[in-house]
């Protein structure tokens, strides 16, 4: 995933278990901080969404492969690629490194709602940004 937006992150005592190894559900909050921060780095934000555009993601499917674990006191990377997007289904790659060593992948798929929770086209400028290639 070359061009990848990246978000390091530091393994806390709160993220392990009793073995000092990383949880496997807080990976899904390392990928949700990393999406968070890839929007926020393009100029959105969810507030923003909310407010500017009436849009909220809502997650439909989350394929999880784990590799290898993270440690208490690691710095990771999670990297976040957008893979396309197609009326209001937005899929997404992530990974968990540690250095070069793949940890985690995900695969995601997005749903854009309105407040309503209904499904809605992802208004131009956010498509813009999500149909960029990575890296831009």
């Amino acid at each position: 995933m070359t061009g990848a937006h990246r978000l390091a992150i530091r393994v806390y005592y709160e993220d392990t278990d009793a073995g000092g190894i990383v949880y496997h559900a807080n990976y899904l909050r390392f990928a949700e901080r990393a999406r968070t921060e890839w929007l926020r780095a393009r100029g959105f934000d969810h507030p923003v969404l909310l407010e500017r555009f009436g849009v909220l993601f809502t997650v439909r499917r989350c394929d999880a492969v784990f590799l290898a674990p993270a440690r208490l006191d690691d710095e990771i990377l999670v990297e976040t690629v957008p893979q396309g997007i197609e009326g209001a289904r937005i899929r997404l790659g992530q990974r968990v490194l540690k250095g070069e060593r793949e940890l985690v992948t995900l695969a995601l798929e997005l749903v854009l709602v309105n407040r309503a929770m209904r499904p809605v086209r992802a208004p131009p400028p956010l498509r813009a940004i999500l149909s960029a290639p990575a890296g831009s």
